[in-house]
């Protein structure tokens, strides 16, 4: 690897790190798992630097390979998400909600809620998403309007 590669991963890791780490956390669930899934992406990015100077979005392109890499680690292992020792008990009507709001979550079909993390947690344009998803950006807009559509007949 060149030294310009070498400049543009170092600082695709600097800006865009930090979002990857945490979209790998809450997918698996795992800080170590999460760490390890963060250096294989830009491991494997490393390796396909032909893919980086075409990729219209470097951070899409990254967060479609770090996407990549979580999807076959959860095929091996099912994630345990620990609830932090310090996180505040929500009052009984917002544990009501909140555990409305998360079953209401996991079943929206596959596609509508990875589509919905990749915006709402991650922060990802349509764009962005669509380029992850390797899906045309209005299957995107579709997906995300299915989404909530169906959040909000879930939870009146």
């Amino acid at each position: 690897m060149d030294g310009e590669h070498a400049t543009r991963l170092e600082t695709l890791y600097r800006d865009v790190g930090p979002g990857l780490l945490a979209f790998l956390r809450r997918t698996c669930g795992d800080d170590h798992a999460a760490e390890d899934l963060l250096q294989e992406t830009f491991f494997q990015a490393s390796r396909r630097l032909e893919r980086l100077a075409e990729a219209v979005s470097p951070r899409a392109w990254l967060f479609a390979i770090a996407r990549n890499l979580a999807v076959t680690a959860r095929r091996r292992w099912r994630p345990i998400v620990p609830v932090p020792a310090d996180a505040p008990a929500p009052g009984n009507a917002e544990r009501v909600q909140l555990d409305a709001m998360r079953q209401a979550i996991t079943e929206l079909p596959d596609g509508m809620r990875e589509a919905l993390e990749l915006r709402l947690r991650a922060e990802l344009s349509y764009e962005e998403i669509a380029a992850v998803l390797e899906i045309p950006v209005g299957t995107v807009r579709s997906r995300l309007h299915h989404a909530v559509r169906q959040l909000r007949t879930a939870l009146l």
